[in-house]
């Protein structure tokens, strides 16, 4: 049977966390208040718990959920050859609605699914999340929510669609967002959107160059290059091609479009695009 406990007061919520990590480190599924959508979170390093979640959902291994985590500090622990572009995007928008997909670090011993060797990773501004990410550490965590399915906005709508799947819910009221976070592919040479959300496009090139969807690279027109190629008879340097992971195809759901109905977050190899992570 599953349990429902509050989270909407900090002084008081200490006895509600506690129920939520001792269900996470049983292997259980917790729904948890994040400050996009509500979301459906497992132990990151719990290969039968992470599948269970997937289970619930109704979705397959082919689209691994996003990793929450308590805060910057994780990401060199879970993550390996950030850019100084990625990490100052990381330092700005963190906490909060911008996921980044990164290359996970080899040495892991965790499954989220078919990841190609990636890992899709967000620090949530929700102070009950970060409360509770603080006790378990990196949850796998995707929206609350069956496939197919409206995003919870409260804990009710996914207690209807999850039902005892779940061990503990946690009960933060209304989701204060309802858009999903904005999703960036740091795996290539470029920096690319592969959803958008809470963070726009403009906001994001204040910080560092990055390409919109469907947005390929400029090439240097021939006249910029002539006296280059004229100059120098071994040739310059090749612009290498864009090599970012591919992201599948994403129903509208709240992140990829913004309207909180379907599921949770990215593919571009790492996470689900169907999925209005939390």
């Amino acid at each position: 049977m599953s349990s429902v406990h509050p989270v909407t007061d900090p002084n008081a919520w200490g006895s509600s966390i506690d129920e939520a990590v001792n269900a996470v480190s049983r292997g259980g599924l917790i729904v948890l208040p994040t400050d996009t959508v509500y979301g459906i979170g497992a132990d990151a390093f719990d290969a039968q718990a992470v599948a269970a979640l997937l289970a619930a959902k109704g979705r397959g291994r082919q689209m691994p959920p996003p990793v929450l985590v308590p805060d910057t500090r994780t990401l060199d622990g879970l993550a390996t050859d950030v850019s100084a572009d990625a990490r100052a995007l990381v330092e700005t928008f963190w906490p909060g609605g911008f996921t980044i997909i990164l290359p996970a670090q080899p040495s892991l011993a965790w499954d989220l699914g078919e990841t190609h060797g990636t890992v899709a990773l967000r620090m949530p501004d929700h102070p009950a999340a970060l409360a509770l990410l603080r006790r378990t550490g990196p949850l796998a965590v995707s929206s609350a929510n069956a496939t197919g399915r409206p995003a919870a906005l409260d804990v009710t709508t996914a207690q209807e669609q999850l039902g005892d799947s779940v061990t503990v819910y946690l009960d933060g009221g209304d989701a204060p967002g309802g858009v999903a976070s904005t999703i960036v592919d740091a795996t290539g040479p470029h920096l690319r959107v592969v959803r958008e959300g809470a963070v726009s496009l403009e906001r994001m090139r204040v910080i560092a160059p990055v390409l919109g969807l469907g947005e390929e690279p400029q090439e240097p027109d021939d006249e910029a290059q002539a006296p280059e190629t004229a100059s120098d008879a071994a040739g310059s340097d090749e612009v290498p091609s864009d090599g970012a992971a591919v992201v599948g195809d994403a129903p509208s759901e709240p992140g990829l479009v913004p309207a909180p109905t379907t599921d949770a977050a990215p593919t571009a190899t790492t996470s689900d695009p169907e999925a209005n992570d939390g």
